[in-house]
């Protein structure tokens, strides 16, 4: 049982530096450091780089946060873990 929970936790911090570090290069590296080169390049009419920092990261955000909720719902079920109560859970 311990190492099923280590297991778990393994995955879980894969999973996070994953996401954490498509938000890092999307945030720092896209947003910032390259907005300059990416400014060159017009996306919708708006240069790439000003699109991306105040429009595409908030998009990028949001499929961060989907793809994390989904995920640990698979490997919660993979780990029979729930943190609802009993009569809710749904099998």
């Amino acid at each position: 049982m311990k190492n099923d929970y280590k297991i778990y936790w393994k995955k879980n911090v894969r999973l996070l530096i994953i996401l954490l570090s498509i938000w890092f290069t999307v945030s720092f590296i896209l947003g910032i450091i390259f907005s300059k080169e990416l400014d060159k390049i017009t996306f919708f009419g708006f240069k790439l780089g000003f699109w991306i920092s105040q429009q595409g990261a908030i998009l990028v955000y949001i499929a961060i946060i989907a793809v994390y909720v989904k995920q640990m719902q698979k490997l919660d079920r993979a780990f029979n873990i729930s943190d609802e109560p009993e009569d809710v859970v749904k099998h």
